[in-house]
C-alpha cells in the first residue's frame, strides 16, 4: 500500500510541475514582445489620418481588417485585428442644434470627462465625439456628427483619442458625405 501512495504522489508532482512549467512558457511572451505583423493604415475608414496617432491604439498582430458598417442614417467601419474588434468609427446625422455632449450622452460606451473649449468635441482615453462645423443636410435639417470608439483596445489616451477625433472628423468635413446634404 506504502509503494501505491509514493508512486500516487511523485506522478502527482510531475503533473503539477509539467503543468507550472506550461503555464510559465505560454505567459513568457507578454504583449510587449509581440509585434505588429501589419502595418498601419494611413486612413481611419477613408479618412486620412496620422499612424503615429492611430497606432498606439492598435494591438499587436498578424492581420487588420477593415470593414464598413451601413445602417440608415449612419455608416462608418470596424477595425479588427486577428478577429477581435478593436475599433468603430461612425458618422451620423442628427437634428441640427444637436450639441456634441448631448450627442456623446445618447452614444457613449462610458462617461467622456473632456471636451474642447467650444464644445465641438467630447472623448475620453478610448472613445470620442465630434460635431462637423458645416456639414449640413438643409433638406432634412441635420448636422453630421462623427465617433471613434476603441472599446477592443487596451491603451487608453485621452490626448491621443482628441488628435485622432480631430483629424478625423477635419478629413469628413472635406468629404462627399459632408457636402451632399447641402446639395
Amino acid at each position: 500500500m506504502k509503494s501505491d501512495r509514493t508512486t500516487v504522489r511523485k506522478s502527482g508532482t510531475v503533473c503539477i510541475a509539467a503543468l507550472t512549467i506550461l503555464a510559465f512558457l505560454q505567459t513568457g511572451c507578454s504583449e510587449e514582445d509581440q509585434k505588429r505583423e501589419y502595418a498601419v493604415p494611413g486612413t481611419l475608414c477613408g479618412a486620412a489620418v496620422d499612424r503615429d496617432d492611430l497606432a498606439p491604439f492598435l494591438p499587436a498582430g498578424r492581420k487588420i481588417v477593415v470593414k464598413g458598417r451601413f445602417y440608415s442614417g449612419s455608416k462608418g467601419c470596424e477595425v479588427i485585428v486577428d478577429g477581435k474588434l478593436i475599433m468603430t468609427t461612425t458618422q451620423m446625422w442628427m437634428g441640427e442644434g444637436t450639441t456634441t455632449a448631448l450627442f456623446a450622452a445618447r452614444q457613449s460606451l462610458d462617461s467622456p470627462d473632456k471636451s474642447t473649449e467650444d464644445g465641438r468635441f467630447v472623448y475620453s482615453g478610448f472613445e470620442a465625439f465630434g460635431k462637423t462645423r458645416s456639414c449640413v443636410d438643409t433638406r432634412y435639417k441635420q448636422e453630421l456628427f462623427t465617433i471613434i470608439q476603441a472599446e477592443g483596445s487596451t491603451y487608453r489616451e485621452a490626448e491621443a483619442m482628441r488628435r485622432l477625433i480631430l483629424a478625423f472628423t477635419g478629413e469628413i468635413e472635406k468629404s462627399a458625405e459632408c457636402t451632399a446634404g447641402a446639395e
